[in-house]
């Protein structure tokens, strides 16, 4: 959302949308610098032209665009051209916001607005003959949903044309099956892909096909896609949510809430954990969108699991409800009661909002987001 703000803000005739990019490590304020080259591509349009259009010249003229915003602490060219814009703590933080609010929509951007593309609907794994077919399917698939989240008009074929496998099946860790369950009449005939549906489920089966690269041998392990533990990438996001999920209903029993977005307050969110998470949520969109352009389901598969990793390091120093946690009741008027009242909120806010962006990235991805495991 935050670049989303940007390309906003930048309203430059070749969109920056798709040109965002995390600052170096060890930049100052890191976790709220967001770095773009638009710049090198409005001064390839203006070749031939004079010497104020290089890159580092147009770069200077949208840092002093950025710069008159409120919610933009800093703006500068570096590098020749690249531009830098640090972005304040509260605008940061107003993401735990804007994500819950925004729900399933806070994956969804522009960047491929005014294309378009088609794209096979769901399919049931286990009729897929190997797992080369197998991950084309989902690749297909989920590519088709990115791109629409990412703004592109996708047209949905519900007869997808099969793809001949390039490399042979590889095995799979799981014990042998005769065939599949019946699917409206129809028995999904013997086969690995078959034998790991009914093992670890679709869910699991359809995650570690999206986390693959698109070439390179199709291999999958039913047995760890089914496993339930944190070493299980599938299971490590589906976790993370739904570990969320159970801090809101536990926030609800002691009586919290999250209160209104108009009393939230963004300076309870300042601890590096935070801005850290706070840091990967702002990505989502813009890796929604590059996963899309480059058909690499992967790359946003892998993204929500440093999204899982940064919401658990965040719950193990800031988490939203503590064990034994005493909530002050009505009449604690204390500041320290209200204190502890209003952190408690802006912390179940950041909760919902990986819940939220958590959900939204397994959705694209066709896995389930549950609640609870």
């Amino acid at each position: 959302m935050i670049t989303g703000d940007l390309d906003r803000a930048l309203a430059t005739a070749i969109g920056s949308a798709g040109t965002w990019r995390p600052a170096p490590p060890g930049t100052a304020c890191e976790v709220r610098t967001y770095v773009t080259t638009i710049a090198f591509w409005l001064a390839r349009g203006h070749a031939g032209g004079p010497g104020t259009d290089s890159p580092a010249a147009v770069g200077a003229a949208l840092a002093a665009r950025l710069s008159g915003l409120d919610w933009v602490e800093a703006a500068a060219v570096t590098g020749g051209g690249y531009l830098a814009a640090t972005v304040t703590a509260d605008a940061l933080a107003g993401l735990a916001v804007r994500i819950t609010e925004a729900g399933p929509g806070c994956a969804r951007g522009s960047a491929l607005a005014g294309t378009s593309q088609a794209a096979p609907v769901a399919t049931d794994l286990a009729f897929a003959p190997t797992w080369e077919d197998a991950r084309q399917r989902v690749h297909a698939m989920v590519t088709g949903r990115l791109a629409e989240a990412a703004g592109a008009h996708v047209s949905w074929q519900h007869d997808a044309e099969r793809i001949t496998a390039p490399h042979p099946a590889a095995p799979v860790t799981a014990g042998p099956v005769t065939a599949g369950p019946a699917v409206g009449g129809l028995v999904p005939p013997a086969g690995p892909v078959a034998e790991a549906v009914a093992y670890a489920g679709g869910d699991a089966i359809t995650y570690a096909l999206a986390r693959l690269l698109p070439r390179g041998p199709a291999r999958v392990d039913a047995r760890l896609a089914a496993a339930h533990h944190l070493g299980n990438p599938a299971y490590a996001v589906q976790y993370a949510h739904a570990h969320a999920a159970s801090a809101l209903r536990q926030a609800a029993d002691l009586g919290l809430s999250r209160g209104e977005a108009a009393e939230f307050q963004p300076r309870l969110l300042a601890h590096p954990s935070e801005q850290a998470l706070l840091n990967e949520l702002s990505w989502l969109p813009e890796r929604v969108a590059g996963a899309a352009r480059r058909a690499r389901p992967d790359v946003l598969a892998h993204f929500l699991e440093g999204l899982a990793r940064a919401y658990f390091d965040c719950q193990e120093t800031c988490p939203a409800v503590r064990p034994g946690m005493v909530v002050p009741d009505g009449t604690d008027r204390s500041p320290a009661g209200r204190a502890a009242v209003q952190a408690a909120a802006a912390r179940l806010w950041l909760a919902a909002a990986a819940r939220t962006a958590l959900g939204a990235g397994l959705g694209l991805l066709g896995v389930g987001a549950p609640d609870r495991l």
